[in-house]
């Protein structure tokens, strides 16, 4: 991940090419072109994934696995061969390696199931970070409450930085896996998994790393990080909604037993009986989400066409140039200041609700997102309610940092 320090140089993106196969970013917002700063919330699409799913329920719509008929044959190969797409963009050595999810937010919850809960018990402890998203929260406490375990959370600085001394220091022979956000939704960190990972692991603790946000923004290599699973969502990465996936280590998933049960995860069924498929099958019951994992495959060659190198050097300089912009502005402050940052801009303005500044960027054709991102602890800890957050994509351009700056001066004028 590219550090906000980098020089601002030509990366070699063709941007207007790339937003020339955006086909949602060619409207107007209020009589004004649409300025999308909210890709941290979720992308817009390539016309290379819309054409993908649209050509599959135009030629190949059937249902997966099984199928004699040549369209089931079809399905399966495209399906698998994105699992395939998958893994070879994570860097993990076997498609097996790759569970189908709905999203994040399922394979935290596949993890905290499957794998967590037949090893955790009262007084046991689970290790996440204060700058988590909720989906990363939640399952967990879900856990503690059914099981007696407890959670245990490693604090952040001022600037927005994960306390690594005392990381160190939470680790235990009570903890059972540490959960840990790769780069944070709400404040941009990138944080030192990797170092993390390590110290977890000298330890004999799994790691669970939900990459969300950094899968968009640079290459990701699970067996380099030696992460024990890694989640990400399809529709942040360019792909659609409803699709995401979780790498975990081949060992780690023979040894979990499914949570959820249906079709498809199955070798037979008798009234007294059932063999589970063999990983990653047993996770992904009932019907698939075919046209998503299709989809998705089609958003990460996109990606990798461009290069991920070039990608995260042109966002490292959007940031770097908007957090300098906005900055300049009277009564703003950043919120989370970390050295790494990647993707999004987080602040607040002195007297002023991030609701309104959004209402009043929106009129001026300018979509951020307000709010508290889905990371409550993380607005706590700074003592505020929101922030307004813009978060910067491969069709961002330096002039719609302009645009934003500009969108920020009227609402000073509004406000006096």
């Amino acid at each position: 991940m590219a550090s906000t320090a980098a020089t601002a140089t030509h990366v070699g993106l063709d941007v207007e090419r790339i937003r020339a196969d955006f086909p949602a970013l060619h409207q107007e917002v209020h009589g004004r072109p649409l300025v999308y700063l909210d890709n941290a919330a979720t992308t817009q699409k390539p016309r290379r994934v819309i054409d993908t799913v649209t050509h599959f329920y135009e030629h190949d719509c059937a249902n997966v696995h099984r199928g004699v008929h040549l369209l089931s044959q079809r399905a399966t190969v495209a399906y698998e061969r994105a699992r395939t797409t998958i893994k070879d963009h994570l860097g993990a050595a076997d498609s097996r390696e790759i569970v189908f999810t709905r999203g994040t937010t399922e394979a935290v919850n596949l993890v905290a199931s499957s794998f967590v809960r037949p090893r955790i018990g009262p007084g046991d402890e689970i290790l996440i970070t204060g700058m988590e998203h909720h989906s990363n929260i939640v399952p967990w406490q879900l856990l503690c409450e059914a099981t007696g375990a407890h959670l245990k959370v490693v604090p952040i600085n001022d600037e927005g930085e994960l306390e690594l001394d005392r990381y160190a220091e939470l680790l235990s022979d009570r903890t059972k896996i540490v959960g840990v956000v790769h780069v944070s939704n709400a404040l941009g960190t990138v944080n030192p998994v990797k170092t993390m990972i390590e110290l977890a692991h000298a330890r004999s603790i799994p790691v669970l790393v939900d990459g969300a946000q950094a899968v968009p923004h640079a290459a990701v290599d699970v067996r380099e990080l030696d992460c024990d699973f890694y989640a990400f969502s399809g529709h942040k990465t360019y792909g659609p909604t409803g699709i995401g996936a979780l790498y975990g280590k081949r060992e780690h998933l023979l040894e979990m037993v499914p949570y959820q049960g249906g079709g498809d995860m199955i070798l037979s069924v008798t009234f007294d009986e059932t063999i589970y498929a063999e990983p990653p099958h047993r996770f992904e019951a009932g019907t698939p989400n075919i046209e998503g994992a299709i989809g998705l495959a089609a958003a990460l060659d996109y990606l990798s066409s461009l290069g991920l190198d070039a990608v995260a050097a042109h966002e490292a300089e959007l940031l770097e140039t908007a957090t300098e912009a906005v900055l300049a502005i009277p009564g703003v402050r950043l919120i989370g200041a970390a050295e790494h940052r990647a993707g999004a801009l987080s602040f607040v303005m002195d007297g002023i609700h991030p609701h309104d500044i959004g209402t009043i960027l929106d009129s001026e054709g300018v979509a951020i997102r307000a709010g508290h991102h889905c990371a409550q602890p993380v607005m706590q800890r700074f003592g505020i309610s929101a922030t307004v957050r813009a978060s910067f994509g491969i069709y961002n351009t330096m002039d719609e940092i302009e645009r934003l700056v500009e969108g920020l001066h009227k609402v000073r004028e509004v406000f006096g």
